[in-house]
């Protein structure tokens, strides 16, 4: 089964649009098509990010992203640290992929990453989906 990291801004989008790319991801961890992985580090910047006055109208959907997170995904604990990415907060992203051996790294930042991390690949919600679609006619 496919590993994946999701950066925040992510889970940030599909809390505000129930339909579009990053809403299908939420469905494909549903439906248990890919293995969400998180660590304490990403877990804490969800729900600090999360919580932002901006997201307040939208509480059902934070909770129900959240608890979903916390019911299903891998927790890792990171052993090596990450400097990679060109905003420091994003490191724990790095270190998270490197301790889950996560097949990718989604995120809406790409520039704040390194094109790959050890095993990782980092790409869009559209490029994950795409090599997911690709995988399936294999």
């Amino acid at each position: 089964m496919i590993r994946v990291v999701l950066d925040t801004n992510i889970l940030f989008s599909a809390v505000f649009k129930s339909t579009g790319t990053q809403a299908n991801l939420i469905r494909l961890i549903v439906d248990k098509q890919i293995i969400p992985c998180v660590s304490p580090a990403t877990l804490a910047e969800y729900y600090e990010v999360l919580a932002r006055p901006i997201l307040h109208h939208r509480t059902v959907e934070v909770e129900r992203i959240l608890n979903l997170l916390t019911r299903i995904a891998l927790l890792v604990v990171p052993t090596t640290s990450a400097n990679a990415a060109t905003d420091p907060d994003d490191n724990c992203f790095l270190e998270c992929a490197e301790a889950a051996s996560a097949d990718y790294l989604i995120t809406g930042n790409k520039r704040h990453f390194p094109e790959t991390w050890k095993k990782t690949k980092i790409v869009s919600t559209r490029e994950f989906l795409n090599a997911l679609e690709e995988r399936r006619k294999l």
